[in-house]
């Protein structure tokens, strides 16, 4: 006869992970974070910068509407300004609407001028590497499109904006 074992001295499959088995999958997700990560955050700011060339677009066409009114174009002191008759101004504001950039207009105000977007401090747009800063220069009737890290160089060496 065929005698059977109580059920506590029964031999049961031990269940679960060895030590090895989940430090290979620490390995492996610290390594696809590593590399994943920085990727996600260079295309957070590359999608950032639009919201710097929308504000460097709507000075553009400030600009030239306050061209047609007036001998040359408005100054950085004008920019914010709302356009009256006794504070005639740009009627912009100097951040864009999420505050990733600053606006700032600089140049002889008579022939032309240069808009530079710059990566706001304290946001992730200030550690873009190649393009924290982010320019329209108008000169003599023409257009170029600069870029820079400390400096902006035109054209756009660094091709930041999309052609």
């Amino acid at each position: 006869m065929h005698m059977r074992r109580p059920f506590a001295n029964r031999h049961r499959a031990i269940t679960g992970f060895t030590f090895v088995e989940v430090m290979v999958v620490v390995v492996i997700i610290g390594l696809v974070a590593a590399i994943a990560i920085p990727a996600f955050t260079d295309s957070v700011r590359k999608s950032r910068r639009a919201e710097a060339f929308s504000a460097l677009s709507a000075v553009q066409q400030a600009q030239e509407r306050w061209r047609g009114n007036n001998a040359g174009y408005a100054s950085n002191t004008q920019l914010t300004l709302s356009p009256t008759a006794t504070s005639p101004g740009l009627g912009l504001t100097s951040t864009t609407g999420s505050g990733y950039y600053g606006i700032a207009i600089s140049g002889d105000s008579a022939t032309g001028y240069t808009v530079t977007a710059t990566g706001a401090s304290g946001t992730s747009q200030a550690n873009d590497s190649s393009c924290k800063l982010l320019a329209a220069r108008m000169d003599g009737g023409n257009l170029e499109y600069g870029s820079g890290a400390s400096s902006v160089t035109f054209p756009d060496a660094n091709r930041c904006w999309a052609r």
